[in-house]
């Protein structure tokens, strides 16, 4: 077990790190999780949605994500962001995109909605930033309606820099000096935030979860929950 803390002291602050807020969050807008990878992430998943199904999608940061899920038409989408940059930021996104979402502020691990609420769930590379993970789980079971599923999608701790260099040269297509923020931003934290697999099976058996299955790939994985 890593020194990551799967459960915190319920006084302290709702991310690990600096807040994305301001110039911080701006940054990461223009250079990171922008709309061409999100459109690879939600080809990924569309199969898995219900019918008009009502999507939740947990710290979407730019709001990309969400925002194809408007776009894709059937469904209604809301977003809880804990940066109210982001909310702003997304909004506008949505806005020039022409698309309804309604975004929100607040805490993953204290979610503003009634139980049984969505039919499906899905957070991108913001998990490991949370500085209660195993309540967000819970929370997220609980706002999960009978039958609905939530995908988790992040980083693993023990991926390699070769793995994480080529992502940022392939995927995210940066170079210069972003990419070499970027490179750092990982190795110096992102990384160490991070989960394994073993830790995130030993989280899920703190809640009363019983239907999930694990997915590893060459940067991260995908933890699919069922309620």
């Amino acid at each position: 077990m890593s020194t990551n803390t799967l459960t915190s002291n319920r006084m302290g602050k709702p991310y690990k790190g600096l807040a994305m807020e301001g110039i911080i969050a701006k940054w990461y807008a223009k250079n990171t999780g922008r709309a061409p990878e999100q459109k690879v992430i939600f080809n990924k998943i569309k199969n898995a949605l219900p019918v008009n199904a009502s999507i939740l999608e947990v710290a979407p940061g730019p709001g990309f994500l969400s925002i194809e899920f408007a776009k894709a038409g059937g469904c209604k989408v809301t977003a809880l962001e804990i940066s109210k940059t982001f909310v702003e930021i997304a909004k506008a996104n949505a806005k020039e995109a022409n698309v309804n979402v309604d975004f929100r502020h607040g805490n993953a691990s204290e979610m503003p909605f009634t139980e049984n609420t969505f039919d499906f769930i899905i957070c991108v590379a913001a998990f490991k930033n949370f500085s209660k993970p195993a309540e967000a789980i819970r929370e997220m079971q609980r706002v999960l309606k009978p039958g609905g599923k939530a995908c988790i999608m992040d980083l693993r701790r023990d991926v390699s820099m070769e793995s994480i260099n080529k992502h940022i040269k392939n995927d995210l297509r940066i170079s210069g000096i972003n990419a070499w923020i970027t490179r750092v931003v990982f190795k110096t934290t992102l990384l160490k935030s991070a989960y394994t697999k073993a830790e995130i099976e030993k989280m899920i058996s703190q809640t009363n979860i019983t239907k999930f299955h694990i997915d590893e790939d060459k940067l991260g994985m995908d933890i699919w929950l069922e309620k």
